[in-house]
Parts: structure tokens; sequence; C-alpha cells
């Protein structure tokens, strides 16, 4: 694209060194730039993208994009945030896909990546194609492997770029999900949702946002984004649901679902057995049974807002119940990996997705057992969640494991301090400490009885561990087939 085509369709403070270069990308990492890309300068928390321009410029960049002139003889598009501008520059450089897709996004704390898949599965029963992009990555349907994603939700370049080569694979339906750091970031602005999914408010990430008006008001704004014809899903069970629905314009087609609150649509009757759950859906003067393989009053909830988004695309409520009755669980999300014990891994990493994971897995335990919980929690990130998370685990458990998460630039051995001063009472018969996550796994095996449920929380689905100076290959679900299969 000629950069005289992107100064016509951005606004810019400035152009500096004009030359109508052609633009054949978009890059804002001086290690990974080629030839010809227009180098973009990210202010990040830790650095600062100005910094490494000239490296940019002497790898190939033939135009930049900053806040401020420099000493670099390229052309230069001044912005006033390139955080924001780097958002428009990709929805221009890609020609605006998501304006050609139903784009529908789901943002809370937890229930967002099963809820993308269970959407993809309905659209999918539906004989419809249905794309997702989420933590694990994104695929084109169901059947493919993930491709890598680095976010929960892309970098705007990314996501554009990815809604361009969902839009020319002829997949027309997209599920996605939005985080509140790419809200806050601006990685989604100019992507046009037809639908709108919010699941639950509870705390995390308040290392970056600090309070949780803050976290709210992030979270708030894909909801400001909707317009007539669209349409808002509200988890009405949350305390913040009216907080969204207050947000909301008028004329958008608002749908609540919920098990306490009286909802659009509801979930009544609900019997957890030991294979899934069974519960009858409620919807205007319709009620079906559904008969889950998934487990948990989360499940019930995420279940719940997957049947609304396929209701708001005229998906035939019987087409979902085939859809959703055929689902088994999601990668690291309540995934039984043995049965003898049972052994559950879990990327539950906040107070409120450990209380539920872990009231899930006492349904699922027998009186004769135990219910044993391995979590850490992670470093450089919020520490006020760690004592929370610590007293929840002691309270719902009848023996616990603390070890480590991803510790990154943090003493693992401070972070499990956080985590054991929200204990009351630390009994050396039910409270076991292991810093090393794969000696604590063994330690799990050998505290442990067939009749036991045993739970690991925090990683879920990663295959990584971030030490403080490196990164190495850790899957929770490996070391347990590994250590419990010896």
């Amino acid at each position: 694209m000629d950069l005289s085509n992107i100064i016509k369709n951005i606004k810019i403070k400035e152009v500096l060194n004009f030359k109508d270069v052609d633009i054949k990308g978009i890059s804002y990492n001086s290690n990974t730039i080629n030839s010809h890309e227009i180098f973009v300068c990210l202010k990040g928390e830790h650095v600062d993208g100005h910094e490494f321009a000239q490296a940019a410029f002497e790898k190939g960049a033939t135009a930049l994009m900053c806040e401020k002139p420099l000493n670099i003889e390229i052309p230069q598009l001044i912005v006033e945030s390139t955080q924001e501008s780097i958002a428009d520059l990709a929805a221009v450089f890609y020609h605006n896909p998501s304006y050609e897709l139903n784009l529908m996004g789901v943002t809370g704390t937890n229930g967002k990546t099963t809820i993308a898949h269970l959407v993809q599965k309905i659209f999918e029963q539906d004989r419809k194609k249905c794309a997702l992009i989420g933590t694990l990555g994104y695929k084109l349907s169901s059947k493919d492997d993930y491709l890598e994603a680095k976010h929960t939700t892309p970098q705007a370049p990314q996501m554009q770029e990815t809604l361009q080569k969902i839009l020319k694979a002829d997949v027309l339906n997209v599920i996605t999900e939005v985080s509140s750091h790419a809200l806050e970031q601006s990685r989604v602005k100019n992507c046009n949702f037809s639908t709108a999914i919010f699941t639950n408010l509870t705390q995390d990430h308040l290392d970056y946002h600090i309070t949780m008006d803050n976290y709210f008001n992030a979270k708030a704004k894909l909801f400001k984004g909707l317009k007539k014809g669209n349409s808002a899903i509200i988890n009405n069970d949350d305390k913040y649901a009216q907080r969204f629905i207050g947000v909301i314009d008028k004329e958008v087609n608002t749908i609540t679902y919920g098990v306490k609150n009286e909802s659009d649509l509801m979930a009544k009757n609900i019997e957890f057995m030991p294979d899934g759950v069974n519960f009858d859906c409620c919807y205007k003067d319709c009620v079906v049974n559904f008969k889950l393989h998934l487990n948990g009053m989360f499940s019930v909830y995420n279940c719940l807002a997957a049947i609304a988004v396929g209701i708001v695309n005229n998906v035939d409520l019987n087409v979902i119940k085939s859809a959703l009755e055929d689902t088994r669980s999601v990668a690291g999300r309540f995934e039984i990996v043995q049965t003898n014990p049972m052994v559950i891994v879990d990327y539950a990493h906040t107070p409120d997705g450990l209380e539920n994971i872990l009231r899930a897995a006492r349904e699922l335990t027998p009186k004769e057992g135990n219910l044993i919980c391995l979590f850490g929690c992670g470093g450089n990130r919020d520490c006020t969640k760690r004592p929370k998370m610590g007293k929840i685990a002691q309270q719902l458990c009848d023996k616990i494991i603390v070890t480590s998460d991803n510790p990154r630039q943090e003493d693992p051995q401070q972070i499990i301090t956080d985590i054991l001063s929200g204990l009351t009472l630390i009994n050396p018969k039910t409270v076991f400490i292991e810093p090393d996550r794969h000696l604590a796994i063994k330690l799990l095996k050998d505290i442990s009885t067939k009749n036991d449920v045993l739970i690991l929380a925090g990683k879920g689905h990663e295959n990584y561990q971030i030490l403080a100076d490196k990164t190495i290959h850790f899957d929770d679900r490996e070391e347990v087939n590994k250590i419990f299969c010896d």
C-alpha cells in the first residue's frame, strides 16, 4: 500500500520527510521487522519503541510512525498516540475486514476460552463456518490445529491480518476472546463487533488496572461500541451486570442469562452427575433439557452464554443442544488427564476461578476421598490475590500443595509466602510447600490415594514455565502422565 493512501485515511499531526514509498507490512518489533515495512514506535510498560527506530531503519524500515520527530531520514508520521494510531493504521492497511464479518467478542475474567469454543461448535453444528481467536491461538475451524498467539487478543496489526485471512478463507463468522488489556490498549479498535458477551468480573490484572473500576471501564469499552442491530449478552448473576447494561445503547438487543436472578435465558433444575451436568434451558416459552459432558456450575454459565449467542444468531435451540451435548472439555479447562486417581488440570489463576473449579471438583470427590489442590501464583502480577487464593484453597480442600506457577522475576519463595499469609493454620499434615513444580507433582502423587480428586491449577493449557532468566518447557498434563504412570 502506498504511504500516501495511508496518510489520507488516518489522523496524523504532521508528516516529515514525505516520499510515497510502498508499505508492505506493519511492525513494532525492531528484531523481526522486514524490508519495506513501517515501524511503529509503541510506548509500553517497560520499553519505548522510539529508542529502537534507528535499529528498525537499519533493518529495512521505509517509514516510521512516532509521537515525536526522530533524526532519521525516512518518512515519519507524527501522531498523538502510537498505541491508538497503530490500530487505525492496521485497519486501513488490511482494508477493514471486520465490516464484512459477523464478529463476536467475549470478555470477562473467567470463561472466555470455553465460551469461544462452545460458540464455534454451535455454528459448525448449524453448518456454518466459524473461526476462533483466543488464548490458545486461532484457527479457522474446530478441526484445525491452533496457530500460535502471543496474547489472548492479538495486537492490532495481527488482529486485522488474522481477520483478513479469515475473510479470504471464506469464513464469515468469528468468535474472539477480548481481554481487558486489548481493550485498554486499543488492540480491537476499528473492529466491528456484532455481538459482545460479558461473563463475569472478579479480581484479576489489578497489577495493570490498579482498581476494579478501571478494570470495569476497560471491559465496558466493548459494549459502548455496540450500535443498533448489534447484540449484548450479559451474565445477570454477576454483581457488575447492571453497570454493563447501563453503558449499552438502548437500541442494542440485550439478552441476559443466569441461574439465580430472573433473566431472559435461564438454567433450572440443575443436577450434577459424575459424568457431567443436566439442566433445563428456559427461553421465552421454550424449555429444552441439556445433558452435558462438562462439570461444574461454571460450565452451566459458560453454556448459557454460548446458547445466547446461538439464539441471537438464529440457531435453533435443538441444534444448539446437539452441539453442546457433543462437547468435551477444552484443553486445560477442567481437563481430566488421569482417572485413578482423578487428576484435573485447569487454568484457574484468580480467586473466583479457583473457587469455581474447587467447588466443581468437590462434587466429584467420593465421601471416602480427599480433594487435593496444587497451585501457585504468577510473579510480577497482582500480589493481593495471593492470600485470597490461599484462603480459598484451604477452606475448600482437604490438602493443598503450594508451589510455583510462572515466577518470572520474583522470588518463588516470596510468592509462596504471600499465598500462605491467607491461611489460618499451616498444618504440616494438610499444607505442603514445594517451590519446584515438577517435584510438587511428584509429591501430589505421594500424598494421594485412588479415591482422591486432584486439581492442578494455574497453568492449564500452557506448555512452558517463565523463570527469572529463561522460559522452559513445562506442561502440567505431560508431567502428570509421566509421574502418575511410573
